[in-house]
Formats: C-alpha cells, structure tokens, sequence
C-alpha cells in the first residue's frame, strides 16, 4: 500500500531542495536581485524576454515562474497566457513581479492564470514567503495528481497517465525537434507463471519488474507505466533511437538477473521480459496510435524470435 500521507510528508519537507524557479526580466539587475535572494534555497534559471521564457519552460518545465509583466517581445500577460493554454505547462504557478500593481493589472494578472502579484522593489522575505506558499500549494497538488495517476499494484504509473503524458511527449518533440523514443514490454509467459506460482507470487513479480524499470531509468523526464496486466511501457523523451535500443537490452539484462525463477519458461529457467522499441525523430508531427502501432508491432518480432530480447523500428525507416 502507497502511504500518501508520508510521501506528502517527505515531499513537502524540504522543497527547496528540488525547486527550480524560472526569473523572468528584460533588466538584468532585476534578475541579479531575484538570484541573491533564491540562490542560497533553490535552483534559479533566468531568462531576458518572453519568448526565451516560454521556450525554457516548454523544454524543461520549471517548479514556478517569476514574471515581469513590462518586456520588449511578450509581455508577461501574454507569457501566462500561452503557458496556461499548453497542457505541459499549465500547472507551471505563475508569480508576477512588477512595479505596475494598479487594480486593473492585478486583475487582469489574475485572470490570465497569475496566482500571486508583487510589487517591485521587492522586500525578500515577503516574497521568498510567497514562493514557498506557492512551492508548497503546487508539490501538494502534483503529489495527488501523481497519486491519482498511480498503478495501485506495481506503484509506477497507470495507462490513464501514459496516455495522457505521451500526448504531451510527442507535441514538445516535434515542436524542439527532439527525438522522443517508446519501449513496449512484457513478462514473458506470464500466464504459466500466475499458473504454477500463483497469483501471490504473480503479483509480487510485476512490483518486482516495475520497480526494477523504474530504478533504471534515472532522468525526471522518463516515464515508466503499466500498460495492463503483464505489460508495461516507458517513455524516453529526447532519446535517439539507438539509445533506445541499448536502454532496452539493459532493462532485459536487469530483469534476467534478477533471478525470479520460471520453471514453466520457454525463454529461460528466470523471468524475463520481451521489448518492442519505437523510435521518432522529432521532425514531424504524429499521433500516439502510429508509435504506439510500432512499437507493438516490434514487441511481436520479439517474441516471435524467441522472446527475451528487444528488437526495434526507427518511424519512417522501413
């Protein structure tokens, strides 16, 4: 069982440690002031005008942003609201820093999707106040986001939450022109081992194997979910395909030494897993469905070769 209240606990004690903050300012003294005053607490990221601030945030989404509202290319009124519009940033809480706090502006701040206005010259502990209530509000969110989203009996993610995250994976690949990769997998003769071992012990091999995914794949950005029953998949954001191959063959590797007897295996005396890789280039725009296609259409190679291996497609090679 998950223990929500601990994870909260644990996630919540020290946010500062994990928080990236985005500082937002065409007036580098401005910037200058706001990394004296979160260096020490949290990881601070500058940009000089809008466009620069939305391509960061796109790429690598920060844990709250500090806005100007006045700049030269977007205003910041712009900058929330094309932040606030795209799914992958929207829950990005949005602090505007300014000199300009007249009614109207904090209103139209507010209805842009600002959660919090402050006047310029700031006062630093009013507003490193205001950014861990903000920090806070917004890991508190994402954890129940997060658990809403988690697979009750492996602990990674569930489909519900893949299908979402891929959505978003594959828009920000082609609008960087990233590479994005997909691995679709599952245990090998699962059936016979739920048959010989029971459903106990069948259970307790899928904790195993998704617990032994998600440990392999170290950046925040891959996504490791349970696709149903013995399957699961994992989403490798800007990964070239033949990193995806070997990431594969290490994920098969790791669960075979894992040693989790099979007796009724055709593919080895252990458990092991069967990998179906899917490769994008990033240069185009395309549907989930056509990787997801792939993918599974490589996940059949591989058992038809003998299971316990990984074969893979780049999209559009063959």
């Amino acid at each position: 069982m998950l223990n929500d209240e601990a994870a909260l606990s644990t996630l919540l004690e020290t946010p500062g440690t994990k928080a990236r903050l985005l500082v937002v300012d065409d007036q580098p003294i401005n910037i200058q002031v706001m990394y004296q005053i979160f260096a020490g607490q949290y990881q601070v990221f500058m940009a000089t005008s809008g466009q620069q601030a939305l391509n960061f945030c796109r790429r690598t989404p920060p844990d709250l942003v500090l806005l100007d509202v006045v700049m030269p290319d977007l205003d910041g009124y712009e900058v929330c609201t094309a932040l606030k519009a795209d799914p992958a940033t929207r829950n990005i809480p949005v602090i505007f820093v300014t000199a300009h706090t007249e009614a109207a502006q904090v209103t139209r701040g507010l209805e842009v999707g600002a959660v919090d206005f402050i006047s310029k010259p700031v006062n630093p502990a009013v507003i490193r106040a205001r950014v861990k209530t903000q920090l806070t509000l917004k890991f508190q969110s994402d954890l129940m986001r997060r658990l809403v989203f988690l697979d009750g009996l492996t602990g990674v993610f569930n489909r519900r939450y893949f299908d979402q995250q891929l959505g978003i994976e594959l828009a920000r690949s082609a609008r960087v022109q990233t590479p994005l990769a997909l691995i679709l997998l599952d245990v090998d003769f699962f059936k016979r081992y739920n048959d010989r071992y029971g459903h106990q012990a069948g259970d307790d091999c899928l904790r195993a194997v998704a617990q032994t995914l998600k440990g392999a794949l170290h950046r925040p950005a891959d996504l490791v979910a349970r696709y149903g029953g013995e399957e699961f998949v994992c989403i490798l954001p800007e990964t070239a395909f033949d990193d995806a191959m070997n990431m594969a063959q290490e994920l098969e590797s790791k669960i075979h030494q894992q040693g989790i007897p099979h007796a009724d295996s055709e593919a080895a005396s252990v458990v092991t897993i069967s990998l179906g890789v899917a490769g994008h280039d990033g240069r185009a725009n395309i549907q989930p469905a056509v990787l997801l296609a792939l993918a599974d259409e490589q996940l059949y190679n591989a058992k038809h070769a003998g299971r316990a291996r990984a074969c893979g497609s780049l999209l559009g090679s063959s």
